[in-house]
C-alpha cells in the first residue's frame, strides 16, 4: 500500500518554477531517499507536503487521503512529521522540556499547551526515546548547551515524540562527525524496522546508499530519476546533473 502518492506537483515563486511537475509515490514502510543538486527543489518538495508553501497544483495524498495544501498543522497531526536543514530547538529549555513541549504541539491550543501539567505518559515516551538516542544523560541540560550533534538528536527525538507514521528528514547527516553519523544511519534503520515510513534528504551519498531501497533525483524541479541506490549512480542523467552543479 502507498503511504504518499504525489501527482503533478508543481510550485512557482514570481514566474519560476521550483517544482515542474513531480510524480513519485512511497510504499508504506519504505525507508525513500530524494537527492538532487542544490537548488534542485528538494525542500521545496517537502515544504509543499507539510503545507509550509503552497502548491501552484499538482495532489499531495496520504495513506488513501488527500492533503494538498493542508496547513501544517493539520499535517503534522494527521501523521507526518519532519526535521529542517536547520535544527529547531528551544535553547532556553531543558532537553526534557523541548521533548515534551514537541508532543504538546499536537495536542490542544496554543493556551493549553503553555499551561498544560505535564502528563505521565508523555514523559514516559520522553525518557524512553531519550534513552534510544542515547542522550538521557543530558535530560536536564539546557539545549543550547549541548553539542551539535547531540542537537541533532534531539531535534530527531522531537519529531518521534508524536510517533509519526510518515517522517520526512532533511539531511540527517550534515555537519556530524562520522561516529554521530553512524549512529544517526542506525536510529533511522531502526525506526524503519519498526514500520516507520521514512523519505530522506541527504547529500551524503555513503549514507544514502546505506540506508535507502528506492531512490528518486530532482535536477531544476523536475524527476529525472529513479531507481535503486545501484542504478541511480550508474545514471548517466544523474551523474552530469551533479557534475554540471559542482562546475
Amino acid at each position: 500500500m502507498k503511504a504518499l502518492q504525489v501527482d503533478g506537483l508543481k510550485k512557482n515563486f514570481h514566474g519560476f518554477a521550483a517544482l515542474r511537475g513531480v510524480d513519485l509515490y512511497v510504499n508504506e514502510g519504505e525507508l525513500f531517499g530524494l537527492i538532487g543538486p542544490n537548488g534542485s527543489g528538494k525542500t521545496t518538495f517537502f515544504n509543499c507536503l507539510t503545507g509550509i508553501l503552497k502548491c501552484s497544483s499538482g495532489r499531495v495524498v496520504f495513506k488513501g487521503r488527500e492533503i494538498t495544501n493542508s496547513a501544517p498543522d493539520a499535517t503534522y497531526r494527521m501523521g507526518i512529521g519532519r526535521t529542517f536543514q536547520l535544527i529547531e530547538l528551544f535553547p532556553g529549555m531543558t532537553v526534557l522540556d523541548n521533548m515534551l513541549l514537541a508532543m504538546q504541539e499536537s495536542q490542544g491550543s496554543m493556551f493549553s499547551r503553555l499551561f498544560r501539567v505535564r502528563e505521565e505518559a508523555n514523559e514516559q515516551r520522553a525518557l524512553e526515546l531519550l534513552e534510544f538516542l542515547r542522550i538521557s544523560h543530558v535530560r536536564d541540560e539546557l539545549a543550547k548547551n549541548l553539542s551539535y550533534g547531540q542537537q541533532k538528536l534531539l531535534d530527531f527525538g522531537m519529531v518521534l515524540m508524536s510517533k509519526p507514521e510518515l517522517i520526512l528528514l532533511d539531511e540527517p547527516s550534515c555537519g556530524v562527525e562520522i561516529q554521530m553519523r553512524q549512529e544517526m544511519v542506525h536510529y533511522i534503520k531502526e525506526l524503519n524496522r519498526q514500520g516507520t515510513t521514512i523519505i530522506v534528504i541527504e547529500h551524503n551519498m555513503d549514507v544514502l546508499m546505506d540506508l535507502c531501497t528506492r531512490i528518486v533525483v530532482l535536477d531544476s524541479g523536475e524527476k529525472i530519476a529513479e531507481g535503486s541506490p545501484r542504478e541511480i549512480q550508474n545514471n548517466q542523467k544523474v551523474i552530469d546533473a551533479y557534475f554540471g552543479a559542482e562546475e
